[in-house]
């Protein structure tokens, strides 16, 4: 196996706030596929920093009475607390406001000032003439000029959503002051992205991008692309711009160099070739991980910014979607918008890392964070299957054989087949499908749980001729244990440091080839993970919670967006209708449609291939193998994406919120259901 040289990256979190759940999945999902590379023995750094600059620091670090600087310095602290508490191990965390930052924007920007990449020219926005300064969008109020709903930001509706200029507001005000704008003229400066568009068309398609993040990035390119601000006015906390006196490079174009003043700042600390990782010439790996949300400046500006300069772009984006909580978006007043501090003082982080890593893919879909199923899933997995074993084989080892495992293993068709195993999970955490790999290492601690409870060691050890054989049993299920620990390594960092203190040995590397432990002393079992309890999530949700009352007056969405019912049709009319139990064969995405998942389903006599609006609401692993109802008489339907052949039953008010019918033991692909 080749020596890689990588560098990873995290999208930089804001210096204005805290780290929440929905931030840790990027973070979390950064940090195991880093420790994976690790593991394998590859050279990989992860770098990431605090993005420091931009209007909303310099207004808060205002209201506080402190200046920005001592602002960012105490959220950095705070940020790099939260993650190293969930093992988030950056190998350097930065912030944007450095010298490293400072010198790489100019250099940036004067190398595409002087290939004629830059432009300038005066344009009017919305000014406070009693704060004396411009207002970004968010910080103008008015009336929507689409519904006319009152107290709105001057870039978006949050009641109808629409979108709009702050110029189209009625009656507008400065969200600061709370005085009406006046217009004002103001010099910018702009990047020609234009001038990049035959790079970006021929980039983006060269495989960097996941197929859904490239397919929307065609729309974009097909529509045009515009020049991009890249300058704001003073008073502004961020760099000022080199030959621009009073202008200041907007925060979007130091922030994501912030990646490259990171990784320099680590290089000068270890003595690491900053050249080697960010040349054109360079034949290292670069990989940034982000949200969907952000997609435009990473896939577009950043790399047309790297061109320009003269740098190297990046070897992929990896984007992923959103968390909601117990099915809905983040929300203070639910209790569902929850600080990853919240979280900590109440519940292992390693539960967390396990639960996101269970529903991560490497498609950019929001993940959903179920307590009931994060507690199922914890106890079931963790604790009921992985510590189980060690526990349940250590109190033998030590109490009949001081410790010391068994000189012989009994099963090596089965340790082997363990260690085989490796090559198809190291596939999944290379290709970010977590998910699965956590459903392969689960698998394999089913197997060592049955190995265990077939040879049944407590009944083996009630006979004192039989020590040997209750050796070797229990000294085969701890190593079936070393090697599940060794899998979830990248997962669950401490738990595994746990285990290899108590299985006395050193940390690790992937098991591509590996022996079991024979004639080995192991420590004392400790707990290494104990069972999530129900007041441990309420705890976490009631000091989440910011205004019950507001919740309790807010109607229901499925009232809310409940529509008239259909005409009525006579008996004779459904009875045409041919409703048949389906077992889903295969499910996958549908390259290109938002929504559509494509189904493979048996009806019996035949399968069909139907498309199915259900892409919100399920993972197509998460759907094969179950049974749903179809209607198996509808005319076949062309569609853009191929010949749909049915119809899947389905109920709800939409989003995460759709349900199939499912059967479970008893049903018969093809039953009629009457």
């Amino acid at each position: 196996m080749l020596n890689r040289k990588i560098l990873v990256t995290s999208a930089l979190p804001y210096a204005n706030g805290p780290i929440h759940l929905g931030h840790l999945v990027e973070y979390i999902q950064t940090d195991i596929w880093v420790r994976f590379q690790k593991q394998r023995g590859h050279q990989c750094y992860y770098v990431c920093a605090d993005d420091t600059h931009g209007t909303p620091i310099m207004l808060r670090a205002d209201s506080e009475n402190i200046s920005p600087e001592t602002l960012i310095a105490r959220v950095a602290q705070e940020h790099l607390a939260d993650f190293t508490e969930f093992s988030v191990a950056f190998d350097n965390y930065h912030s944007t406001h450095s010298e490293e930052n400072r010198e790489f924007s100019s250099l940036i920007y004067k190398r595409l000032r002087d290939a004629g990449h830059i432009n300038s020219r005066t344009i009017t926005q919305a000014y406070d003439p009693i704060k004396l300064m411009f207002l970004p969008d968010r910080f103008i109020k008015g009336e929507c000029p689409k519904c006319g709903a009152a107290d709105q930001y001057g870039d978006s509706c949050e009641a109808c959503g629409a979108t709009y200029s702050p110029t189209d507001l009625k009656n507008p005000v400065s969200a600061l002051s709370g005085e009406k704008p006046i217009a004002k003229d103001s010099v910018h400066y702009f990047f020609n992205l234009g001038n990049f568009a035959d790079m970006l068309q021929a980039w983006t398609s060269a495989g960097h991008l996941q197929a859904e993040v490239c397919n929307k990035l065609s729309e974009w390119l097909e529509n045009g692309l515009q020049e991009w601000d890249i300058s704001r006015d003073a008073p502004y906390f961020g760099f000022e711009i080199p030959d621009a006196p009073g202008k200041y490079f907007y925060v979007w174009l130091d922030a994501p160099i912030g990646y490259m003043a990171s990784f320099k700042n680590l290089c000068d600390k270890q003595g690491l070739d900053f050249d080697a990782f960010w040349t054109k010439e360079s034949d290292t790996e670069l990989y940034h991980f982000i949200g969907k949300d952000i997609i435009y400046f990473h896939a577009l500006f950043w790399p047309a910014m790297l061109s320009g300069a003269q740098f190297r772009t990046p070897s992929a984006i990896f984007a992923h979607g959103f968390l909601t909580v117990n099915g809905e978006k983040m929300s203070k007043s639910r209790g569902t918008f929850i600080k990853a501090r919240t979280y900590l003082e109440h519940l292992n982080p390693e539960y967390l890392r396990y639960y996101f890593a269970a529903k991560l893919n490497a498609g950019v879909d929001d993940i959903d964070l179920n307590f009931e199923d994060f507690t199922q899933r914890v106890n079931s997995d963790l604790v009921g299957k992985v510590v189980n074993i060690a526990s349940r084989c250590s109190s033998f080892i030590h109490k009949r054989f001081e410790g010391e495992l068994a000189a012989t293993c009994s099963e090596p068709d089965l340790f082997a087949q363990f260690v085989d195993a490796n090559s198809k999970i190291a596939e999944y955490y290379e290709a970010r499908e977590f998910g699965k790999a956590m459903r392969e290492i689960m698998a394999l601690a089913d197997q060592a749980n049955q190995y265990i409870d077939e040879k049944k060691p407590w009944v083996i050890a009630k006979e004192t001729d039989r020590d040997a054989e209750l050796q070797q049993v229990c000294s085969m299920g701890i190593n079936l244990f070393r090697l599940l620990v060794v899998y979830l390594q990248p997962v669950l960092p401490v738990l595994a440091e746990q285990a290899y203190q108590f299985l006395n040995i050193a940390p690790q590397a992937w098991p591509q080839a590996t022996t079991p432990l024979l004639q080995h002393r192991i420590n004392p079992f400790a707990p290494l993970m104990t069972r999530v309890e129900a007041d441990k999530i309420q705890a976490i949700l009631s000091a989440s919670q910011s205004d019950l009352q507001a919740a309790a007056s807010t109607p229901p969405p499925a009232v809310k967006h409940c529509e008239a019912i259909a005409p009525t049709i006579e008996f004779d009319d459904f009875a045409k209708i041919d409703l048949r139990v389906a077992k889903i064969l295969k499910a996958e995405a549908v390259a290109g449609a938002e929504k559509l998942l494509q189904l493979t389903v048996d009806i019996g006599d035949e399968t069909r291939n139907i498309f199915a609006g259900i892409k919100s609401a399920y993972a197509p692993e998460d759907l094969e193998g179950k049974f749903t109802v179809v209607v198996a008489n509808l005319a076949p339907r062309k569609m853009r994406f191929g010949v749909s052949e049915g119809m899947v039953l389905a109920a709800g008010p939409g989003g995460k919120d759709i349900w199939i019918i499912a059967p479970e033991l008893g049903a018969t692909a093809g039953m009629r259901v009457k």
